[in-house]
């Protein structure tokens, strides 16, 4: 914990905005005003990431998709970055209105971009002219710089994870007008009841925003490991199971010896014994 803390003081995480600028509804997270600078409380930044890389862990190991968004320029690439790392769709160049309400949309938009791919990797492009061709281009260029990061978002997300919520206020609004559930690295100047967990910290740093956003995606990859794990265990169990009625068979295909022939024919055999012990007892008489 205490390298944690460390680390995040080192990243500047715990500066704010200037005293004039601060949201009131902050005040639970903010420790103290220095120098017209409102300083946030690190332990308070330390509970809500605890928070969030334990929600996020849990909707990784159900095979949910998490959205990374940040489209400030401190923070656009490394939520590429990240977001690639740990497999999740990002949105790091512009949020297109109704990315999540009008998701058939930007669906039908990913086929067009695979099928412009396909047309440009071909020769079919030589086909067209000149104009076409740079008009194609174009809308390729544009398709690509706004919507290449959702190509594995076959669906809506579970959660989405943004950098700065009042920066991304329209991602924020489709989130909570579909129930997608919003964690936020949140400034002194945001407002915390707009995400359901917030992450109190310095959202215009670009160490800050490394530091935090590499720590979330950990996160995730350690519910993707943990539902692998879970994945393997059971395809195992799958595997020994069929061995069970073959041992449970075994005993009932071997019948055991015909005991109670056995135990009817000892009388029988017994008989002539007797007979000969009351020969002799009447002999004796």
């Amino acid at each position: 914990m205490s390298t944690l803390v460390k680390d995040l003081v080192e990243a500047g995480v715990h500066f704010g905005h200037r005293s004039s600028r601060w949201n009131p509804k902050m005040r639970p997270y903010i420790y103290a005003r220095k120098n017209t600078i409102h300083i946030i409380d690190v332990r308070e930044t330390i509970k809500g990431l605890l928070r969030a890389k334990k929600y996020l862990a849990n909707v990784a190991s159900r095979n949910s998709l998490i959205l990374f968004v940040g489209t400030k320029r401190q923070a656009a690439e490394t939520i590429e970055r990240e977001a690639s790392r740990c497999g999740m769709p990002f949105v790091a160049e512009r949020w297109l209105g109704g990315t999540l309400t009008n998701f058939r949309t930007i669906r039908d938009r990913l086929s067009r971009l695979e099928e412009l791919e396909l047309i440009r990797q071909g020769e079919g492009i030589q086909s067209y002219s000149k104009k076409m061709q740079s008009t194609l281009n174009r809308e390729y260029r544009k398709i690509y710089r706004n919507l290449n990061g959702m190509r594995t978002m076959t669906r809506l997300p579970e959660c989405m994870v943004v950098v700065d919520p009042r920066k991304e206020k329209n991602a924020v609004k489709e989130a909570r007008k579909l129930g997608v559930a919003v964690v936020s690295l949140i400034d002194t100047d945001c407002d915390p009841d707009t995400v359901d967990l917030p992450i109190p910290g310095n959202d215009d740093s670009l160490r800050s925003i490394e530091l935090i956003a590499k720590l979330l995606a950990d996160a995730v990859l350690a519910g993707k490991a943990q539902a692998a794990a879970q994945q393997q265990t059971a395809n195992e169990g799958a595997d020994v199971k069929p061995a069970a009625p073959q041992a449970a068979a075994a005993p009932a295909a071997a019948p055991a010896a015909p005991a109670e022939p056995a135990a009817t024919e000892a009388p029988a055999a017994a008989e002539p014994a007797a007979d000969k012990t009351e020969a002799v007892a009447t002999s004796g008489e």
